[in-house]
């Protein structure tokens, strides 16, 4: 269960944001389960999932990149880590890493695929909610697509509530809302709520940088990318802390 401090930052929240953590858990631990341990392999996959694969392998990298080259001594919260890549890839440049999930079945993946080498206590893989404050202080915060299915109302929510236990960046992902999106968006609508994918909310990048700005004072927009390979299209945002 999470401790006091999380359940009031899920009251400012809200039980929309709780209902929709709550489906992606179960999306992801079941439905999707298979599909994502291929997507995040070698394994081969359809024309369109390769266009995703792709597209997430290049916004890791962009991630990867607006953090410092040299992460030693550094601890960095990997905010929905899904089956790993990015913790795996941090700890190989020196950080120590808390990658966490709601989906305990892709964790478990995680775990599995950790290479030997990065030693005992490098990565710390948990199941659970990346606000929770037992997590402790990071110098950055990485949450790639994991933010993607929330309202922009939602998403700076969340910012806030990890910025309060970051001393250095933020570098997140979000859905931009583009003609494609939006239309995606829609169309899933249609399909009875059974045998939908926890829908992707597409989010106008001025909008929520208004957002951001007025929540945040004490942090500033830097870098943003966009990457759009096919059927993946993300929009990446960095998050700085202001300096005394």
């Amino acid at each position: 269960m999470m401790a006091t401090r999380a359940s009031s930052g899920f009251e400012q929240l809200g039980s929309r944001f709780e209902a929709q953590r709550d489906k992606l858990t179960t999306y992801f631990d079941s439905t999707a389960r298979k599909a994502w341990i291929d997507l995040t392999s070698d394994a081969k996959v359809s024309g369109i999932r390769a266009t995703v694969r792709a597209g997430r392998d290049a916004m890791r990298d962009v991630l990867l990149d607006w953090l410092p080259r040299d992460l030693r001594r550094m601890r960095v919260l990997d905010a929905g880590c899904g089956t790993g890549a990015l913790s795996v890839l941090a700890a190989r440049r020196g950080a120590e890493v808390v990658g966490v999930d709601v989906a305990g079945g892709l964790v478990a993946i995680a775990r599995e695929r950790c290479p030997s080498f990065l030693g005992h206590g490098r990565i710390h893989w948990r199941v659970g909610d990346m606000l929770d404050p037992a997590h402790g202080r990071f110098d950055h915060v990485v949450a790639m697509d994991s933010l993607i299915h929330y309202r922009p109302e939602d998403i700076v929510a969340t910012l806030v509530l990890l910025a309060e236990r970051c001393d250095g960046s933020i570098v997140f992902t979000h859905a931009p809302s583009t003609p494609m999106l939006r239309a995606m968006h829609t169309m899933g609508l249609l399909f009875p709520r059974s045998d939908r994918a926890p829908a992707i909310v597409p989010v106008r990048d001025a909008d929520l940088i208004a957002r951001i700005e007025e929540a945040l004072p004490g942090w500033r927009v830097g870098r943003t990318q966009r990457i759009g390979t096919g059927f993946y299209i993300s929009n990446a945002l960095e998050l700085v802390r202001n300096r005394p």
